[in-house]
């Protein structure tokens, strides 16, 4: 392939992974953080001196170009594994001791683990590239190192080969920021005293899961390999599935987890936006009202704020209603509405979630247009068994109909924990 060949494609300034082709033969594959600066650097004249005979031997017999574009660069790692495994181009493995490519493997233990390994501490069966694409699930590591760890450990999932080891290790810790799993060189359950002390070390500083169950950590491994199987649409659509059906049921922690997740998994080439508490406190901010009495007494209102459906539990705000008829929930609103308007040193949110239907979202539209404030808002429609039945006003507001159910279950359970609070303290009094 020439440089003017080249030019005929239009590659995107995005990550991916990119093939060059012969035919029907994949020749090579590769990935990049931009696939157009990335492709473009095959046919700068330092090629040779700094990619060797080979890689321009490949390029020279090239006449076909193709790629695609992932959302992370993390995944652009995965699908080059994956395609490299499918394809066997001669330019990524020609000349290359199969012993030495490294692969991400997945135990058959009570507690998986997820391991990095190179292809010497496979056993023989799979030792040999050119049968990757043939192995069954589960295999046995191999070691004539019997003290070590890995011996007879049947596997799994097998994931590779992956070119570098570097990026690899680097992949993986990115993905248990997200998936905390455990990758101790013994089994979990072994009991040994500095295995021990190691495992709850790292379960403090976020690195091992703190505190789980059965199914949750079977919910982990699974999330691991739909991510090492190249698969991140289908992860990303099984959370989303998840995060829906816990607001749908006011599972709040269940659905942030997955929502916290998502977010974590669309920025995952800045590591600075997954940290072991979550995604950070920035991007749509949502404020949502409820309000809680008993027969009329002990009226409260309550204000929560939500930022990528994390609480931001410091801005969380009470207000008692005053000089109102029983069961005013209209009137209520409307009062705690103003009160909060009435403090400017509160930053404004991007929409508001109230509690009811037609009538409460125009009250606070009403409120909001008399103080002379455009803020939209939603409302989410309660059922007899007060479960969400129907949400208003989200495509105006610009936030999804899950985001709003999260936001109004959240500030329905902290008006109740609120209002039986002011309740215990009335009994002893």
């Amino acid at each position: 392939m020439t440089k003017e060949q080249f030019l005929t494609y239009a590659l995107p300034d995005v990550p991916g992974v990119y093939l060059f082709k012969k035919g029907r033969t994949v020749l090579y594959v590769g990935k990049a953080t931009s696939l157009h600066d990335r492709v473009r650097s095959y046919f700068d004249n330092s090629l040779i001196a700094t990619r060797g005979s080979r890689i321009v031997d490949m390029v020279t017999q090239a006449n076909n170009l193709v790629y695609e574009t992932t959302p992370t660069v993390l995944e652009a790692l995965v699908r080059e594994a994956v395609l490299i495994k499918k394809y066997l181009p001669k330019a990524n493995v020609e000349g290359k001791d199969d012993k030495s490519f490294l692969y991400a493997v997945i135990t058959e233990e009570k507690i998986p683990r997820v391991l990095v390994v190179r292809g010497k501490d496979l056993s023989e069966d799979y030792l040999n590239i050119s049968k990757v694409k043939s192995h069954k699930n589960t295999k046995v590591l191999y070691s004539g190192n019997q003290k070590n760890s890995l011996s007879k450990c049947t596997l799994r999932a097998i994931y590779g080969p992956f070119p570098s080891g570097p990026q690899l290790r680097e992949g993986l810790r990115l993905i248990r920021r997200i998936f905390p799993f455990f990758d101790t060189s013994r089994p979990v359950a072994h009991t040994n005293k500095h295995h021990t002390a190691l495992i709850e070390f790292n379960q403090q500083i976020g690195q091992y899961p703190r505190k789980y169950t059965s199914t949750e950590y079977k919910r982990t491994i699974r999330n691991v390999r739909l991510f090492l199987s190249g698969r991140g649409k289908e992860l990303r659509r099984t959370l989303e599935r998840e995060m829906n059906v816990a607001a749908r049921n006011e599972r709040f922690e269940d659905a942030i987890r997955s929502r916290r997740e998502l977010y974590a998994l669309n920025h995952i080439q800045d590591v600075s936006l997954i940290k072991e508490e979550g995604a950070p406190q920035s991007g749509v901010r949502i404020e949502a009202y409820d309000t809680a009495h008993l027969a009329g007494s002990n009226a409260i209102g309550v204000m929560v704020v939500i930022e990528d459906v994390l609480p931001v539990k410091r801005d969380y705000r009470v207000f008692r209603i005053r000089g109102l008829k029983k069961n005013d929930d209209i009137g209520s609103l409307k009062e705690i509405l103003s009160r909060r308007l009435g403090h400017p040193e509160w930053q404004l949110p991007k929409a508001i979630v109230v509690d009811g239907g037609i009538a409460q979202k125009r009250a606070a539209e009403t409120v909001l247009k008399e103080i002379g404030i455009m803020i939209p808002v939603a409302a989410v429609v309660k059922d007899k068994r007060h479960q969400p039945r129907e949400v208003l006003g989200v495509l105006r507001a610009g936030i999804t109909e899950t985001e709003a159910v999260l936001a109004n279950a959240e500030a329905h359970r902290f008006s109740l924990a609120r209002h039986r609070a002011a309740r215990s303290r009335q009994m002893r009094s």
